[in-house]
């Protein structure tokens, strides 16, 4: 099992309606992210700069950011580019981050 953490930056004022789009993350995009050995999931927020602190365990070679030529995932980042930094094709501006401590 590896561990993979990236960042992203929500736009101002989209707390909650980023909050409100995961709370109803679509079944089909759940079950793509499980299928594709991403079994633990979590993003946290930084109220002051408005950065998302994204944390996934994952079994195989890839993660969330492996899957984007799938077209549920497309329409998952259509769906929140009116809320966050985004790429010409709508992907999230992600920076991976390195892990640097790890206390198991």
């Amino acid at each position: 099992m590896k561990r993979l953490a990236f960042k992203m930056k929500l736009n101002k004022g989209q707390k909650e309606a980023y909050k409100k789009r995961h709370n109803e993350i679509w079944p089909e995009l759940k079950k793509l992210l499980k299928d594709n050995g991403v079994s633990e999931y979590s993003i946290f927020f930084d109220e002051e700069t408005n950065t998302l602190f994204a944390f996934q365990k994952v079994s195989g070679n890839g993660g969330s950011q492996d899957l984007a030529n799938n077209e549920i995932v497309k329409k998952w980042w259509d769906f929140m580019a009116d809320i966050m930094e985004v790429n010409p094709d709508n992907s999230p501006v992600s920076i991976p981050l390195e892990e640097v401590f790890y206390l198991k």
